[in-house]
């Protein structure tokens, strides 16, 4: 490994410099040149004098610059109560004091569950996947299906965040959860171009499904709706209007994006690794899940958070809204759920992945304060909870965690 020093210095032996020859005679004419500095390990020459007037007289005129004016020097320190999730006034710049324990501690535990698509041996995958008879053709529709909308749904999921929540969520703590979440879904999307790269699929096909398949291009179509006038330069929170258009995104990518698109091709995925089928590939949705759930978990205290700060903003109008939007939600899933499932497979069918997407959407009203719609509808997929639930072991693939947490502190059987 290349240290400081060797940084440095020329390993090249140097031969012993000749005696200096008598200085030439000056030009008649010179133009002004930087002066020699000596004392030090090597003698180089110092910045052209007028660059460094002008560094100099830039720093002298600092204490009138616009930037300054913006750090409002001598400001009183900030208050817990000044912290609020959205149009706070206070620094965002301070972390602390911490207003939402509940947001520092998800990122805590976020950065615990830490893994890497490469943790992940795919050899049994690849096998599997170009054996003539290893799956079904319904099987391997399941798979491509799952890496064409996953790979590309965690890329809007992360270009939601970053182009547009971050700047308008104005709680430090809960912007540091979303860095992290942005952190996880390049992950996630990491995960899903390993695997398609380790089965050998083609790339441009699963990538470019969004725009190709109906069930698939059609819940993209759907999430991109509510990012669109967010993501926007000059969109600002601070009216009814403005702030509502913000908790519509909030609910629209935590609820039904995360929160609903995403739980048919799991429980598919990982039915299909609980019958010792693609382990590989169920293992990384395994986690992937586990990030998902949190992520899930933290768009609902969010919400939640800011419907106590501004109970104007959730009018019996717009509960019918958001009760809409869940309700397009799962609609657009079981659609999806029928094209993925022509047939009975690993266990399930469509009407079965109904019933547990309305068990799905019931749990997404509840969580935001709203009247279930689906009355009575059980969930028909336990194990999901088990897989989901950070605290418990599942064991269920050959090689498998038995406690989620950083990668290097993976426990292996």
């Amino acid at each position: 490994m290349l240290n400081w020093d060797e940084f440095h210095e020329d390993d090249t032996p140097v031969a012993d410099k000749p005696a200096k020859a008598a200085p030439a005679p000056a030009p008649a004419a010179k133009a002004p040149a930087a002066d020699a500095v000596g004392e030090s390990l090597g003698s180089y020459r110092a910045a052209e004098s007028d660059r460094l007037a002008r560094a100099r007289k830039s720093l002298e005129e600092l204490d009138v610059a616009a930037g300054l004016e913006e750090l409002e020097m001598g400001a009183a320190r900030i208050e817990v109560d000044d912290k609020q999730m959205i149009n706070a006034r206070a620094d965002l710049n301070q972390l602390v004091p911490f207003k939402y324990e509940w947001a520092w501690q998800k990122y805590l535990d976020g950065s615990a569950n830490h893994w890497m698509p490469q943790e992940v041996n795919m050899n049994a995958d690849i096998a599997l996947w170009k054996s003539q008879d290893g799956l079904t053709a319904d099987e391997r529709r399941i798979v491509e299906r799952s890496l064409g909308y996953f790979s590309t749904a965690d890329s809007l999921v992360a270009n939601n965040l970053v182009l547009a929540l971050y700047r308008l969520i104005t709680n430090p703590e809960c912007r540091q959860y979303l860095l992290r979440q942005a952190f996880e879904e390049a992950i996630h999307t990491h995960a899903y171009q390993y695997c398609v790269e380790s089965l050998g699929m083609d790339e441009g096909e699963v990538f470019n499904m969004y725009r190709e398949v109906p069930s698939v291009a059609a819940k993209s179509a759907w999430s991109l709706k509510h990012t669109q006038s967010l993501a926007r330069p000059d969109f600002q929170t601070g009216t009814p209007e403005t702030d509502q258009e913000l908790l519509r995104n909030l609910v629209a990518f935590y609820c039904v994006t995360e929160g609903i698109f995403f739980y048919c091709g799991f429980s598919q995925i990982l039915s299909m690794g609980r019958r010792n089928k693609m382990t590989g590939v169920a293992e990384q949705f395994q986690y992937i899940l586990r990030d998902e759930s949190m992520h899930l978990n933290f768009g609902v205290d969010m919400i939640n958070q800011i419907k106590i700060e501004n109970p104007h903003l959730w009018t019996p109008e717009f509960q019918d809204e958001v009760t809409q939007m869940i309700l397009e939600g799962t609609e657009l899933e079981i659609a999806y759920a029928r094209d993925t499932m022509p047939r009975g497979v690993l266990g399930m069918n469509a009407a079965i992945m109904e019933e547990y997407l309305h068990f799905i959407c019931n749990r997404r009203l509840a969580q935001i304060g709203l009247k279930e719609q689906f009355p009575g509808a059980q969930n028909p997929f336990p194990w999901m909870s088990e897989i989901i639930d950070l605290r418990k072991e599942k064991n269920f693939f050959e090689t498998r965690v038995t406690e989620y947490q950083v990668g290097g502190a993976l426990s292996w059987d």
